[in-house]
Formats: C-alpha cells, sequence, structure tokens
C-alpha cells in the first residue's frame, strides 16, 4: 500500500499557503511574476547552484536563509538579474524589500529569485508594480497562476502534490518548478518550490531536501548546461499539527520519501518539457568498478550530442552510446560491456548480440520513453540519470534572442 496519494494544488496544496501569478510586463505577453507565502513563519531549507557564476538572488537567497526562517518567496521571469554587478544586487534586495513591505513582514523573512535572460539590468519600475499586483491577488487556489508565472521557455507548468498521514495528522507536501534548457543542475535554468505543512527541524529538513535533491534534480539532464540561478526551496510551517519531525521521529522515513517523490517527479517533468525533446530516456551503467565511474559513464552518455540526436532520430547505432562510454574516464574493458533497450539485449561482451535484430531495437527507439542500461561488469556500483533525446526544436528555441 502506498504511503501517500497524489491530490491536486500544487505549491498551495499544504494548509497554510497561498501564490499567485501576473504580468507585471518582465516578458511581453506572459505571466512573469510569481509569489508564494506562508501564513505562518515557516521553517526552510535550500539547495543553490555550484555554478561559480551566480545571479543576485543567488546570493541574497544564500544570506537570508542562513537565519532558517521565511514567509514567502517573490519570483520574476523574463530577466536572471545575474552579471548585473553591484546593482543587480542592490536590485534583488530592493525586490525582496518591496514585498516585504506591501505584506507587512520583516524583510528578511522574503527571499527572492529569478529568471530568464542574463546581463540584463533589472526593469525595477516593473517590479515594483508587480509586488503590488502578485500580493493583492494571493490566493488558497493560486498555485496554478504562480506555476505558469515563472515559466521561460517551458512549454507546461510544472506542479504536483500528494498527501500522507504523521502522527495520525493529514500532511501534504506540493510543490512547482520550472526549467526546460540550460538542464543539468548541480546543487537549469530551474526553479522548484516545495511547500508542506508538517512541522519539521529546520537542520532536519535541510537534510531532507538536500537527500531529495541528490536523487531528483541532480539526476536530469537536458543540455549539460548548468545555471547561475538554479535554486530548491523547501518550506514547513507545521500547520498540520503533528510532533516535530527530526531523524529521530518514527516517520522521519516517510515524510523524506514524500519530499523525494515530489522532487522526482518535478524533476522528470523538467526533462520531459526539456526544450526540443520528443523522448524521456532512463539512462543507468551498472556493474562499475566505482560509484564515480558510474555517474562518469552516466552524464557522458545523457551529454551527448551524437546519441542524443540518434535517438531523435530513431537510428539503432548503439555503437555511439559504446563509443561514449569509452571516453567518459570511467574504468571499462571492452570485451565486458554489456548494453539493453528496454529488456533487449543489444551488445553483449562489446559486441553486437547476432540474434537481435535492429528492427527491434528501432521500434524501442520509436516510442516516447525507453530505458538504456549499460553493464560494465566490474563491479557493484551504479548510476541513474534521467534525459532526453535533442531534435533541431531544440537549436530554433537557443538561436532566438530571448526577450
Amino acid at each position: 500500500m502506498n504511503e501517500y496519494i497524489k491530490i491536486d494544488g500544487g505549491v498551495t496544496a499544504a494548509e497554510g499557503y497561498r501564490a499567485a501569478g501576473v504580468h507585471a510586463g518582465l516578458k511581453h505577453k506572459a505571466l512573469d511574476f510569481a509569489l508564494l507565502y506562508s501564513d505562518v513563519v515557516a521553517n526552510v531549507a535550500g539547495v543553490f547552484t555550484s555554478n561559480k557564476i551566480k545571479g543576485a538572488p543567488v546570493k541574497l537567497c544564500q544570506e537570508l536563509i542562513v537565519g532558517g526562517t521565511a514567509k514567502a518567496v517573490v519570483i520574476n521571469s523574463g530577466n536572471a538579474n545575474a552579471c548585473n554587478g553591484k546593482q543587480g544586487m542592490l536590485d534583488a534586495i530592493r525586490m525582496g524589500a518591496m514585498t516585504a513591505s506591501v505584506l507587512g513582514v520583516d524583510k528578511s523573512l522574503v527571499l527572492v529569485c529569478s529568471t530568464g535572460t542574463v546581463g540584463v539590468p533589472m526593469p525595477m519600475d516593473k517590479v515594483e508594480g508587480g509586488v503590488g499586483m502578485v500580493a493583492e491577488a494571493l490566493s488558497d487556489d493560486g498555485g496554478d497562476m504562480a506555476a505558469k508565472a515563472i515559466m521561460t521557455t517551458d512549454l507546461v507548468n510544472k506542479q504536483y502534490a500528494i498527501e500522507l498521514m504523521i502522527d495520525g495528522k493529514r500532511v501534504c507536501v506540493g510543490g512547482m518548478a520550472k526549467g526546460s534548457g540550460m538542464i543539468e543542475p548541480n546543487m537549469a535554468t530551474m526553479l522548484a518550490y516545495i511547500t508542506t505543512d508538517a512541522k519539521v527541524e529546520q537542520s532536519a529538513l535541510q537534510d531532507a531536501l538536500l537527500a531529495a535533491v541528490a536523487v531528483s534534480f541532480n539526476k536530469i539532464s537536458v543540455d549539460g548546461d548548468q545555471s547561475c540561478n538554479d535554486t530548491v526551496l523547501l518550506f514547513a510551517n507545521g500547520k498540520a499539527g503533528n510532533e516535530l519531525l527530526n531523524a529521530q521521529h518514527p516517520e522521519w522515513a516517510k515524510f523524506c520519501n514524500a519530499v523525494i517523490e515530489i522532487a522526482k517527479q518535478l524533476a522528470f517533468m523538467i526533462v520531459k518539457d526539456g526544450e526540443g525533446a520528443t523522448k524521456f530516456v532512463t539512462v543507468t551503467v551498472k556493474g562499475a568498478a566505482t560509484i564515480s565511474d558510474a555517474e562518469l559513464a552516466t552524464r557522458a552518455i545523457a551529454n551527448s550530442l551524437l546519441v542524443k540526436t540518434s535517438w531523435c532520430g530513431g537510428d539503432p547505432n548503439w555503437g555511439r552510446v559504446i563509443d561514449v562510454v569509452g571516453y567518459s574516464g570511467a574504468d571499462v574493458r571492452e570485451e565486458l560491456v554489456d548494453i539493453a533497450y528496454d529488456d533487449v539485449l543489444m551488445v553483449k561482451g562489446g559486441c553486437r548480440v547476432p540474434e537481435q535484430s535492429l528492427e527491434e531495437l528501432e521500434k524501442i527507439l520509436a516510442g516516447d520513453s525507453f530505458a538504456l542500461t549499460v553493464n560494465l561488469n566490474l563491479g557493484d556500483d551504479s548510476d541513474t540519470v534521467y534525459t532526453c533525446d535533442c531534435s533541431e526544436e531544440y537549436i530554433k528555441i537557443n538561436s532566438a534572442y530571448m526577450t
């Protein structure tokens, strides 16, 4: 029996959260300004890009989150507020302060996030207008509009929520995310927000988020690029009325699994909505001598343009895969490598399995999702990455001037 069930509501499914999304004019027509608000002060955890070039909002969030609590996060799309020097930081601080003033809360409790084009000054007149509009629009069912307002090249908004029982109390965990291109988070352009009404110790909340990110957002790749604005935030406001959750609580693992489920579902949505993507591919490398070797091989496969374009065209060229494994940096012995697509073993001991026809592989590649498994047969370690193909549409999207 499942420990949780899927529910509607996304980032506002949990008790005590409101959200909104409006058009402030940072983008030509689409929604571009969002606000997520907790009715009470919430414990908060965060994971941020490891890119050495960081947007001003990331730097500000990293400073504010040291306090461990927050009531809101204000988010704009259409402008990353990155590489704008000192003015960028001043603008991020002002954006948070304006929001705090309108909400009537301390500015230390308002986090700030931005996503969009790098190196363009923030239009603060539009930001100021957006703050007023989005605060006025806050509602219990505003998660849908907020999820749409944080989109950039996304084709679909990304939301997911579940409920479970802890201490006999109904607990909800919900989330929203954006991301389509520049995706290989390493904690794409990627933002994600997870909310829960569970009562959770702040340090334990951070541990739960780190564990969830490790098996979700850090296991996806669309194009191998890492953004300077990647941010994942997890809020816990305690409105469910459960006993304080931490590693000593008997139902701690249940809560952590719920956070992982939300993070994974949002991460999978990002890959499926990858710029120009037509196929969702699960890449697993097993039988590696070390975890590091397995990770090197999965990342190399997931990011190879030769491999990704062959998937797009339905080309049954497994030779590209074994070639990538060979240069990945992992310990590899050609005569031991096996490769399977779904449950069909195409390569055994470094050579094609004679009885397997390429037509069978073509059928698998014609689908919109499949699993690729490489067995190095050198040890017991493994790794899995979720990725997509690369089509001509990716080039069209990323060769256009973004506004």
